[in-house]
Formats: C-alpha cells, structure tokens, sequence
C-alpha cells in the first residue's frame, strides 16, 4: 500500500486511487441523456468552477478538460477512465446543461457501380 498504519489507504502507489468506476458512476453502466461515440466532440458551456457544489471532482475535471473542444477518446486518455465510465459522467453534464456535443457525421457511402471498378480494378492487377 502507501506505507501508512493509521487509517484506511485511499490510494495504492502502484496501482492508483481505490475509486472504481462504478462508484463515480453509482452504478450505472449507460449516460441518462446522449449518445456518446468515441470521436463524438465536447465544450464545455461555462467554466467548472460555475458548475455547482453537487459535481464530482470527476465532473469538475471533465468540465476543465473541456473548455476546448475535445472528443469523448481523449477524455478518457486524459482522465485515465474508462471511456463507458466517461460517457455516463458526460451524460451527467448534459442533463445539467453544462455541456455541449457534436456527434460524428456519417461518411457518404461510395456508390455500387463504384465499388464494382475498384474490384474489377484490383482483379485485373
């Protein structure tokens, strides 16, 4: 552990806070509000620090990871969360209006006709 006797350990050296994921989540395995794809883009609508005493310290650090847009992916990267855990806290900030998101486009699928050329094409090599 960290080396202290007196009183419970809250963290481990080598392996990091005891907080699991499910307790920052309370459980839940889903957000409550939005559809969180990796490459899906966050801001943040004010600063953490208006966001109210009823926020995690995981919330807060969300909140100031996106003050600029950034993408579902990064956050987890940067929190070292798991990006599950990270789309229910995400789903927190939404349904508090305290953030925003930019879902990912579609790509326009190539045509058949095309695809049909591209095979033909590799076929003929």
């Amino acid at each position: 552990m960290n080396g202290h006797t007196d009183g419970p350990a809250w963290v481990d050296d080598e392996a990091g806070p005891f907080v699991r994921p499910y307790a920052m989540t309370q459980g839940r395995t889903r957000p409550s509000n939005g559809v969180f794809d990796l490459i899906s883009v966050v801001l943040a609508m004010q600063p953490s620090s208006a966001g109210g005493n009823d926020l995690q310290p995981e919330h807060i650090a969300i909140l100031d990871l996106c003050q600029r847009p950034i993408t579902v992916a990064e956050i987890s990267a940067h929190l070292k969360l798991p990006a599950g855990t990270v789309r229910v806290l995400l789903g927190d900030l939404l349904d508090a209006g305290l953030i925003l998101t930019s879902e990912p486009k579609p790509a326009d699928q190539p045509r058949q006709h095309v695809l049909k050329a591209v095979i033909n094409g590799l076929r003929a090599l």
